[in-house]
């Protein structure tokens, strides 16, 4: 989109400065957002729903969701205007996405998924349990998005103008901000740890990741700049956005970026699918290098920071079955930090770029890169995630108990509507991935230039530089 106009970027960060600042009116003693829906893990169904405030404990659980809907549907389709979309086509679109990830996040919150200690399994009455806790509702809205998406494309192309998982993502991400200041005002020496070591790692990823990428599709695959450079940004820094900053950094062909970013959709459901999985298994007891791993292996906005609440809701709750009880946030906030730094580099990297390319590649007169790329390719998401993280962190260093209590209240009505457009994103993350349609654009030897880079050292350096950075550092006890 042309950088000038309005962006689902700058959209993300309207919306989500909307919502944080509604939810601020606890502070005032008014609570405006109090009837948002809440889902818990239930066994019975007609408990999974209830409004988050007990002040609103009246409107029940369905009018609750129906009111979430409504005002979901309100704002997202004023922002659909402003991107000049067919406003019929979101609307009905939008609610197919609302109705459908929900539905998964009810689904997914039932008790033998969700359940994660022997204590609540007695409490509900099962006898086993596959312990997602009821964020488990994101894999099952990301199934449903897949098998739309693959076995039923008539129907994802009908909910195509709604089908948004980078405006979705990046809301949830402004929104985290302020979720994540509370928690690092909590520990604000470990906050500032995690920092550091963040934009170290990312510093190294950088510096290793493009350069091998790009030799390996120049060298082993026998790809023309024009095709290696976003390869090369699109694997192993930031997926989409990358790929496509890159793309237009050197002056590729409009189809290059298209393909590069759709390739990495599809791989970052893979990832997606896997990885979380593989961090529980091996990493639990290094729940910190589990949670930044996820930010310097998995690509996309989306998938990343969803690959980070996944990870953190399964470590939480083995630790939980060891009588281990970790503050949550910490490790999505791994996850978050390390993202939000590649994101910043990303116009920087696609300027350098832009640089080297009219400077040396592709010489013509007058064409020079501009130091304004980097404000255009700056991804304006991560603005309001400061605004939210700083406001937040400011606001509660020093706080006595009760204004405390009621920022956390706050952000608690907050963050609901993160999970909401959490849910909206892995469903439409899956939706998106049609393996037949690229398979058949003939996406093959950019695939096996990915499975080979990907698979074959950015998820093991990844590893390698979150052990290095993050060994050792572990999240601070609930309570």
């Amino acid at each position: 989109m042309d950088p000038k106009g309005v962006s689902e970027d700058w959209l993300s960060v309207w919306i989500g400065l909307l919502v944080f600042v509604l939810a601020l009116g606890v502070l005032g003693g008014v609570d405006v957002l109090g009837w948002v829906v809440a889902t818990t893990v239930w066994i019975d169904a007609s408990k999974a729903l209830a409004p988050l405030s007990k002040g609103y404990a009246g409107l029940g659980g369905m009018a609750a969701l129906i009111a979430t809907y409504v005002a979901l549907l309100v704002v997202m389709t004023a922002g659909a205007y402003a991107l000049k979309a067919d406003l019929k086509r979101f609307a009905l679109g939008f609610t197919a996405v609302f109705w459908i990830s929900y539905l998964c996040w009810i689904a997914g919150s039932y008790a033998n998924f969700a359940v994660t200690t022997p204590a609540d399994m007695q409490r509900f009455g099962i006898s086993w349990s596959l312990k997602l806790t009821n964020e488990g509702g994101f894999i099952v809205a990301l199934a449903a998005g897949l098998v739309i998406g693959n076995f039923f494309p008539g129907f994802a192309g009908w909910m195509k103008e709604a089908v948004r998982p980078e405006w979705y993502i990046k809301t949830a991400i402004v929104i985290l901000g302020g979720f994540l200041g509370m928690t690092a005002a909590a520990q604000p020496i470990l906050a500032k740890s995690v920092m550091f070591r963040g934009l170290a790692a990312i510093i190294e990823a950088y510096l290793i990741y493009w350069a091998v990428v790009y030799f390996v599709a120049r060298k082993w695959f026998g790809f023309s700049r024009e095709w290696s450079a976003p390869l090369a940004s699109g694997i192993s820094i930031c997926g989409v956005s990358a790929a496509i900053a890159t793309g237009s950094a050197i002056r590729a062909r409009p189809m290059v970026p298209i393909m590069v970013a759709s390739l990495v959709v599809v791989f970052a459901v893979v990832e997606l699918l896997i990885l979380p999985f593989a961090a529980n298994a091996f990493l639990a007891r290094e729940p910190m290098v589990a949670g930044a791993w996820m930010g310097l292996a998995v690509k996309t906005d989306g998938a990343a920071v969803a690959s980070g609440a996944i990870t953190e809701s399964l470590i939480v709750a083995s630790a939980a079955a060891e009588g281990i009880n970790y503050a949550k946030g910490w490790i999505l906030g791994a996850t978050t930090m390390v993202k939000v730094f590649i994101d910043i580099f990303i116009g920087i990297w696609a300027f350098i770029l832009a640089w080297i390319w009219t400077t040396y590649i592709e010489v013509r007169p007058g064409d020079k890169a501009r130091i304004g790329e980097i404000w255009e390719r700056f991804p304006k998401f991560i603005i309001g995630y400061l605004v939210t993280f700083l406001v937040i962190l400011f606001l509660a260093l020093g706080a006595t108990p009760a204004t405390t209590a009621k920022i956390r209240s706050a952000m608690g009505e907050a963050n609901a509507f993160r999970g909401i457009f959490f849910v909206m994103t892995f469903f439409t993350i899956g939706v998106m991935s049609n393996f037949k349609k690229l398979w058949e654009e003939g996406i093959g030897k950019l695939a096996a230039v990915y499975l080979v880079c990907l698979f074959g050292f950015v998820i093991w350096v990844g590893l390698v530089i979150s052990w290095v950075f993050f060994g050792g550092v572990k999240p601070p006890l609930a309570g």
